[in-house]
């Protein structure tokens, strides 16, 4: 067996999508990471909210090697030289070497480091520098590994998968992990979702006490970046612990399902500022700490975090490109090119010479910068910037986003339209979903729109929530979780929110979508589009398929275009079971007609009469059929096209197997959202239920129009 020893950086891969972590700001990382003196404190412009707020420098600030600042930061009485936490990594995800890296460079700098969960590398409890990890698992956690580091983090939540628990895959369970998370060799390592000792706040407050008591240590709690996180804060600092690290959307993650890493959780900008907000309104700030993590790229992102309220950063996903991360996004297959993330089998290791001194640097290269940019600002000390939301100014934001920042700025109208509907991305998980049928795991950080990639429709723009201590998760991994719809009072059982439209399919696909769609128990439309009323047989065949005849079994239904005059056009019919809204015929965006309309009927006391189907040729995958329901949809018909997309060129393989493998693991993508946000039953939970979703940025009137609140509004 050769052995493979990385003790260099290699090249950076060619980008060819949309990448948070780009070329420039991995190059930035490395120039760092060689020098360990600053490079930059030039302010990007990005897609994100945080690069479009920019920090009020004094004109002629030049970088300096000694800009006499004082960047110290006080965590839980710990003194940190710099407001630096190296974010929760735990041993598995990463491959060993990296993890003692860590924590040796966090005791050498006076900074913080987390391990995350599973246990402990031998090695890495040497050091003292370490917040050792409480989570939902408890894999390998007993009273020695509590009492290793400088605190203790019970984590509730990350914001890679928001409301589900950590995932480690088998093929990374080798011999060392088995004996430090004491579990199988080989078998995945996936923590439940909630702590079943934590269903509330005063359980929560519980485990604080307790945790203060055994360990006499400081106790953080970790939630991710979610709806409630303000009051999920609030709690947190009245149970009594020491402070929060709150971890925002697109942070990275070792192995995550892309369903809910692109579609779960708010980005940290808003979440920080309206936590900081409703802790001073409560007078609960003084002496409670808020570390900020995900996405956080520079010095720069830093200070603006720390103005919006932060007092310390994290940074995960940055301190392994210090360490050579190429970004190529392989940490759940074990395979990493850099030996950062690569199961522990004998065969790669990083150098940990190599690893240190390029982490080390970077801290000072990093630390350095953010002392330039207090000098830039005219401040003495990094303690002067905490809550300095004075020093701030939004450009292209909405005004719901800069009222929730807390920051000035001239509000802007956010453009939707920007992008396609299938990137080359999509097409490539459409494609694994209908090869394996089961939900497709990802790592790293999430590349989705509107942060990253362009946002192709309003659908982009929202988030769904995850549930966290106000409301438990749901395990979808252990526990079942009620998919099926009731359409035509009763008259017709959908197994899960979704029908396919096979009426313009070809032969092949027909047969493939209809055997798939009556093993699964899902539904079809056979049907052209008609004119007016359209009356609807449903039991003519035992495939669920929803078709057209002259004498209706189970209902009418009403075929509208998706127009601006749906709702009228839906309040003159008298004697419909439902209406099919379809994207395709009309001008109007299907998720502006589908809450519309939920809306009037609401509003006309009708609603439970009448069932709204929302069809689309450009519904792309669960996330908008998840968020198409929480709008007011009961159920979504897909595309017959999306086969074709997923399949893609070349050889087919078997048609029904793979209709049926697509199908299948958009119901289990559909459940794991759900269970992420704590819902059982979808049909009772979602269809309407707005409040669990936020929207980023997103246009006001639009976000009037949907009756969506804000990310990171209360």
């Amino acid at each position: 067996m050769n052995l493979l020893v990385i003790k260099s950086y290699l090249p950076i891969p060619a980008q060819t999508e949309s990448e948070f972590w780009t070329v420039d700001r991995i190059s930035h990382i490395r120039a760092l990471a060689l020098t360990g003196s600053p490079q930059s404190i030039e302010q990007r412009k990005g897609r994100r909210v945080l690069d479009n707020v920019f920090l009020s420098y004094r004109e002629g600030t030049v970088l300096s090697e000694d800009p006499g600042t004082d960047v110290s930061a006080q965590v839980a009485g710990i003194y940190m030289r710099s407001p630096l936490y190296l974010g929760d990594m735990s041993y598995g995800a990463l491959s060993g070497n990296p993890n003692v890296v860590i924590a040796s460079v966090a005791d050498e700098e006076q900074i913080l480091a987390g391990t995350g969960e599973g246990g402990l590398h031998p090695e890495v409890a040497k050091y003292k520098r370490i917040f050792v990890q409480w989570a939902s698992a408890r894999f390998g956690v007993d009273i020695s590994v509590l009492t290793a580091g400088s605190g203790v983090v019970i984590k509730i939540g990350q914001g890679a998968k928001p409301g589900i628990g950590g995932h480690l895959p088998g093929s990374k369970v080798t011999e060392p992990i088995s004996l430090a998370r004491r579990i199988p060799v080989g078998i995945d390592a996936i923590s439940p979702a909630p702590h079943h000792d934590i269903y509330s706040i005063e359980d929560l407050g519980q485990r604080i006490e307790n945790l203060k008591e055994i360990t006499g240590k400081p106790v953080f709690v970790k939630v991710a970046a979610t709806n409630y996180t303000p009051y999920v804060v609030s709690g947190i600092a009245r149970m009594g612990a020491d402070g929060v690290i709150i971890d925002g959307h697109g942070a990275g993650t070792g192995a995550t399902p892309i369903v809910v890493r692109d579609n779960v959780g708010i980005p940290i900008e808003l979440a920080v500022a309206s936590s900081d907000r409703i802790l001073r309104r409560e007078g609960r700030r003084e002496g409670f700490t808020i570390i900020a993590a995900g996405r956080v790229a520079d010095a720069v992102d830093a200070a603006k975090l720390i103005a919006l309220g932060a007092d310390v950063v994290s940074v995960g996903t940055a301190a392994l490109i210090a360490m050579g991360c190429v970004m190529v996004h392989k940490c759940h297959i074990g395979s990493c090119p850099t030996a950062l993330t690569n199961k522990i089998d004998g065969t790669r290791y990083v150098e940990v010479d190599f690893a240190k001194r390029m982490l080390k640097n970077f801290v000072r290269g990093f630390s350095l910068e953010f002392s330039n940019v207090i000098k830039a600002l005219g401040l003495r000390s990094a303690r002067d910037l905490v809550g300095r939301r004075d020093l701030l100014t939004g450009y292209g934001l909405s005004q719901e986003t800069l009222d929730v920042l807390g920051i000035k700025g001239e509000a802007s109208e956010v453009p939707v339209k920007q992008g396609q509907p299938f990137t080359k991305r999509r097409k490539v998980w459409l494609h694994e979903l209908a090869v394996r049928g089961e939900p497709v795991i990802i790592s790293m950080g999430s590349t989705a729109p509107p942060d990253v990639e362009p946002p192709f429709r309003v659908l982009d723009f929202l988030r769904v929530d995850g549930a966290q201590v106000t409301r438990p998760s749901i395990d979808p991994y252990r526990e079942d979780i009620d998919t099926s719809f009731n359409l035509f009072h009763g008259r017709l059982l959908l197994s899960a929110p979704i029908l396919v439209d096979v009426s313009q399919s070809p032969q092949d696909q027909l047969r493939a979508w209809s055997w798939a769609s009556m093993a699964l128990g899902t539904g079809l439309l056979c049907a052209s589009t008609p004119q007016g009323y359209g009356e609807i047989s449903v039991s003519a065949d035992r495939e669920g398929a929803v078709r057209w005849s002259k004498e209706p079994e189970k209902g009418i239904v009403l075929w509208l275009p998706s127009t601006g005059e749906v709702v009228e056009e839906a309040l003159e019919a008298k004697t419909v079971d439902g209406f099919i809204l379809d994207e395709d015929l009309g001008d109007q965006d299907l998720e502006l007609s589908v809450s519309d309309l939920d809306t009037a009927l609401k509003d006309h006391g009708v609603r439970e009469r009448f069932f709204i189907l929302a069809k689309s040729s450009k519904i792309r995958d669960a996330g908008d059929v998840f968020k198409l329901i929480a709008l007011g949809a009961d159920s979504v018909i897909l595309p017959h096209s999306l086969l074709d997309v997923a399949i893609g060129e070349g050889s087919k393989g078997n048609l029904g197997e793979r209709a049926f493998n697509l199908l299948a693991g958009i119901k289990k993508e559909i459940s794991l959202l759900a269970g992420a946000a704590g819902m059982y039953s979808l049909q009772s939970s979602l269809t309407g239920n707005r409040e669990i979703l936020r929207a980023v940025n997103l246009d006001s009137k639009l976000l009037s129009r949907i009756r969506v609140k804000a990310a990171g509004a209360w």
